[in-house]
């Protein structure tokens, strides 16, 4: 079966526990949180020890902007997506800040982050909220679209959320299992329109830890129906799929952590996310062991392709991206 494991940390250096799990060969990804950040230095300090036990490991970090953001002492405060879209000049500031965010992530040895969020903004949902550039599908699409652009040129692949669609539904899947009654038609014609248009701009999309009981009674990411028929079979999406953490209460519909990597990468998903909980990543690494995963050839494509340089700030692009968005108002 193909698949792996992104797993994290707990601290601002690797332990020798640390370092004997990301020897494992089904571990392919470590994802990094507020709790393994105290400076920039640090950080690059961090990805160069974990680079010297595997290289080849996938490093990732949430750095979304707004509330959603772990590189915060010695980084750009990014502003919310929805702060650029009420901007008059959203498009370029939205390419400018996806350059900036990719360029600071990428300086520090990291090469991803989980962004964009292409969730709609429908008032509903608090976890997505300002998260989302807008509440209108082709607003999310020019401007999400724009990221994306930024993100590329910095050297960055693309990682879509919450697919199809975290927006409707209430619940917040970190801490309840949420669902979404509408028909997969609805779907299509609203929360669907930016994962379509923007597929083959995306490296990878991360499904939704929701219910979409007219479609499956299986949460989205544990749904060989939203993965494999619709999001690869009808949307054409050939890029990485990667779980949201599965130890998050939305996923626990599913049983324990063996049982929802099984199911993630059963589904679909190239990569499931087990962070916060060592135990259930070793449960979860026993589970990929016994079914004999082996990592996706997709993966590779997350890779940063951008320079770590740590003298970005002299790059006049980065002078301009930054003044622009302080024009805005969007940043100190």
């Amino acid at each position: 079966m193909q698949g792996s494991l992104m797993v994290d940390i707990a601290g601002t250096w690797l332990t020798a526990e640390d370092r004997h799990l990301l020897r494992q060969p089904e571990v392919a990804g470590l994802i990094i949180f507020a709790r393994n950040i105290d400076s920039p230095r640090q950080v690059r300090e961090l990805c160069a020890s974990i680079r010297a036990v595997r290289p080849d490991l996938i490093l990732a970090v949430d750095q979304e902007g707004g509330r959603v953001q772990r590189l915060r002492q010695g980084f750009v405060r990014l502003p919310a997506m929805r702060d650029i879209g009420e901007c008059a000049n959203a498009s370029s500031l939205a390419e400018a800040c996806g350059w900036l965010m990719a360029t600071e992530v990428l300086a520090v040895g990291l090469d991803l982050s989980f962004a964009p969020v292409l969730d709609l903004d429908h008032q509903r949902s608090a976890v997505v909220g300002r998260r989302a550039f807008e509440g209108d599908p082709q607003r999310v699409v020019e401007l999400a679209g724009a990221f994306i652009d930024g993100m590329n040129a910095a050297g960055m692949a693309a990682c879509g959320k919450h697919f199809p669609g975290h927006g409707w539904a209430e619940a917040d899947s970190h801490v309840a299992i949420p669902t979404d009654e509408r028909s997969l038609d609805t779907l299509r014609a609203v929360d669907m329109v930016p994962f379509a248009r923007l597929g083959d701009r995306l490296a990878a999309v991360m499904p939704a830890h929701v219910i979409y009981p007219q479609v499956d009674t299986l949460p989205a990411g544990f749904s060989r129906r939203w993965l494999q028929d619709i999001l690869r079979g009808e949307l054409g999406f050939e890029g990485v799929i990667f779980s949201d953490d599965l130890s998050m209460a939305g996923a626990h519909v599913v049983g324990d952590a063996a049982s929802r990597i099984e199911a993630a990468l059963t589904a679909g998903c190239d990569m499931g996310l087990v962070c916060n909980d060592r135990a259930a990543a070793e449960l979860a690494l026993s589970a990929a062991q016994r079914l004999g995963v082996r990592p996706s050839p997709r993966i590779a494509r997350m890779r940063g392709r951008g320079t770590a340089s740590t003298d970005y700030r002299a790059q006049p692009r980065w002078s301009a991206a930054l003044a622009a968005l302080k024009d805005a108002g969007l940043v100190d």
